[in-house]
């Protein structure tokens, strides 16, 4: 009787089991490396107080903690001098570690914790004992759980405090007459210090993404300011110049013609006077091609619509304002020009609420009627003081000018101004039909 081989795993088995290697190679990886340079918080500051801040709180944490630690376990714990003296050392040294690498002060401190955690069972129970983790212990693991969070990733995060709460969860089980209920406060205050250090820290990159794009839309309307001069002066060259030139070139073409009793002398300057000008217009063609091209490739990559719209919105939330959107559903198909400006519209609002009126409510809304995509912002009284809500005037006025820029290439139009009781309203309302051509802002040549 022959015994047959084991049937192969199905594929989606195979599927599950390589995603969860894959998962666990991540962790690892995370937890083993830094997602960060070596380098301290608010390094970057122009302000060099600002840069000392992160070696201050760690040095004094550092001094703060090593003889806590001695005194608490020698005096509480009944510990001798010289056992006491390095683990305050193996638990409290490393804080200074926390500025430019929290996970390797990670992979010291909770080691040294749980060897203390050890050590105090050797020695009697006390009433006011609190184990496995004494207060100068949990302490020191809260803040580096914290310096943690604020700088690696969410699940790096994730992982350290799973990691942190294992130790305490199995020294209760192991001992648990030793233990007074006061295993799990490293897990709950670790999860809470953890929280806000994450929060902390993805608001700090939703903040800096809105730098990035607001430096991208200063860039983009200096380019296109440039884009606008060049083309009013190849306009004025070909308007002006370059007319003038073809009438001395037909004038030159036609004077033997018109004139009789030329002598020789007199065609032949004719003739050079016609070839220079000819040679000019030629040379004004070439210069007006330079003028009206912007110098670069055409984009490959597609131009952001209103699908990124919600994304827009959550940057802007987590950067601090409160902005509620209303996006309707259902909406027709949007030409790209439209789609575009629509993003835009929104991404330069957003940017002014952010930069004049700190803290107000903002409303986003995009609807339509089935032949017009409304965009309306509206943000209320600034909530932050000393950041009142600045007119038009008061700034470049670039923003709002990009606005009518775009809401007049699409044939639409902009209503932009103060509300009465505080606060300032942007209302485009752009066609979703073809408008109608635009003169071109440079005629072709005759």
């Amino acid at each position: 009787m022959t015994s047959s081989a084991p049937a192969p795993p199905p594929p989606a088995a195979d599927g599950l089991v390589s995603a969860a290697r894959r998962n666990l190679r991540g962790l690892a990886h995370g937890l083993a490396h830094p997602s960060h340079p070596p380098v301290p918080p608010l390094a970057g500051s122009r302000k060099r107080w600002r840069r000392v801040v992160p070696y201050v709180v760690v040095f004094a944490l550092t001094a703060l903690f090593l003889p806590v630690t001695v005194t608490v376990l020698t005096n509480q714990y009944g510990v001798a001098d010289w056992p006491a003296g390095l683990l305050a050392v193996a638990q409290a040294a490393p804080l200074l570690m926390l500025a430019h690498r929290p996970l390797q002060a990670w992979w010291i401190v909770l080691p040294a914790a749980v060897l203390g955690s050890l050590v105090l069972l050797a020695h009697p129970r006390s009433p006011q004992e609190i184990w496995p983790w004494p207060p100068p212990t949990l302490f020191c693991l809260l803040f580096v759980l914290l310096a943690v969070a604020l700088r690696e990733t969410r699940r790096t995060t994730a992982a350290v405090w799973a990691v942190t709460a294992a130790p305490g969860l199995a020294l209760h089980l192991s001992v648990p007459e030793r233990s007074n209920g006061s295993a799990g406060l490293l897990a709950i205050f670790g999860a809470i210090v953890m929280v806000i250090g994450a929060v902390v820290r993805e608001r700090g990159v939703a903040q800096r993404r809105l730098a990035e794009q607001e430096t991208i839309s200063v860039a983009e309307r200096a380019r296109r300011t440039l884009l606008e001069e060049r083309t009013r002066i190849a306009r004025e060259l070909h308007d002006v110049v370059a007319h003038h030139m073809s009438v001395i070139t037909v004038q030159a073409d036609s004077a033997p013609y018109r004139i009789g009793g030329l002598s020789a002398e007199a065609r032949e300057e004719f003739e050079a006077i016609a070839a220079s000008a000819r040679e000019s217009l030629t040379e004004m063609r070439r210069l007006l091609a330079v003028l009206r091209s912007d110098g670069s490739a055409g984009e490959r990559a597609p131009q952001p619509g209103l699908d990124r719209v919600q994304q827009l919105v959550e940057a802007t939330v987590r950067a601090g304002l409160p902005v509620e959107l209303s996006l309707a559903a259902g909406l027709p198909d949007v030409p790209q020009a439209v789609d575009l400006s629509a993003y835009r519209i929104v991404q330069e609002a957003l940017a002014n609420v952010i930069r004049h009126a700190p803290g107000a409510r903002t409303g986003v809304s995009v609807t339509s009627d089935g032949t017009h995509l409304t965009v309306l912002v509206v943000n209320d009284r600034a909530e932050l003081p000393g950041s009142p809500l600045e007119p038009e005037a008061s700034g470049t006025g670039h923003g709002l000018v990009g606005m009518r820029e775009r809401v007049r290439l699409t044939g639409g139009t902009l209503d932009t101004g103060p509300l009465p009781g505080g606060g300032f309203r942007v209302a485009a309302r752009l066609p979703l039909a073809p408008a109608a051509p635009i003169a071109a802002a440079v005629p072709e040549d005759s």
